[in-house]
């Protein structure tokens, strides 16, 4: 069962608070609230939200202010790309290009609709899902170079230790020290073999476990490109 987004409201109006609260649950979200920019950045440390509704004019900080300390100061580098939604009293394209240039994903305007919200609401995390997933598919195919690269490193072992082989052979019909050096160089080889067997294994395994986590965070590639189709009619 797919866990439930969590959406943290910032505002400092409590009505809106009470308000996003009452109807986001109903819909099955969990809900944090906070009232001004400060409690924001403490709540989304503590909530880990999926998602911000954020308005921008608050106090101690404003939504411009949080935003840009969340997708551009490195004490918050691992929150950067949690979505952000704004609300603002302001229409001014000037500032919504403000906006969109620190990181918001979307923008509405107040007085808003709360259909149009839960609207945005649920396209922007199907967006941040789709980029998620593609992120992932992007992580195998790194791996799977990983693999071959590791392979050739070791298929190229391989065929430098069965050089050295056929060189202390040809070198071994010359008597005793030939024998000894071809003795030496069997000894060197496998034990050189079983050192590169070792460490690939050793890679292999480690490979193998991203692999597993990553495959448990994929979704079916037919899903995925559905989803990816329906977006892009979206509104």
């Amino acid at each position: 069962m797919e866990a439930k987004k969590k959406i943290l409201i910032v505002d400092d109006e409590q009505i809106n608070l009470e308000f996003f609260d009452v109807m986001l649950s109903k819909l099955g979200f969990v809900v944090e609230k906070a009232e001004n920019g400060v409690e924001a950045l403490e709540k989304v440390r503590s909530f880990g939200p999926d998602l911000i509704l954020l308005d921008n004019i608050m106090p101690k900080l404003s939504g411009w202010e949080v935003t840009k300390l969340l997708k551009k100061d490195p004490e918050y580098h691992a929150y950067k790309d949690i979505p952000i939604i704004m609300f603002s009293a302001m229409d001014d394209v000037k500032d919504k290009v403000e906006g969109f240039e620190l990181g918001v994903d979307d923008y509405i305007t107040k007085p808003y609709n709360f259909s149009e919200v839960l609207a945005r609401i649920r396209a922007v995390l199907r967006h941040r899902e789709l980029f998620s997933q593609i992120a992932v598919r992007e992580s195998r195919l790194s791996l799977t170079e990983t693999i071959n690269e590791e392979m050739k490193k070791f298929l190229k072992n391989c065929e430098e230790s069965v050089n050295l082989l056929e060189q202390a052979v040809d070198q071994s019909h010359g008597g005793a020290n030939g024998l000894e050096l071809l003795q030496q160089t069997v000894k060197n080889v496998t034990s050189n073999f079983r050192t590169k067997l070792l460490e690939l294994d050793a890679k292999m395994h480690a490979i193998e476990k991203q692999h597993e986590l990553l495959r448990k965070k994929e979704i079916e590639i037919n899903t995925l490109e559905h989803q990816f189709r329906k977006s892009l009619h979206t509104d």
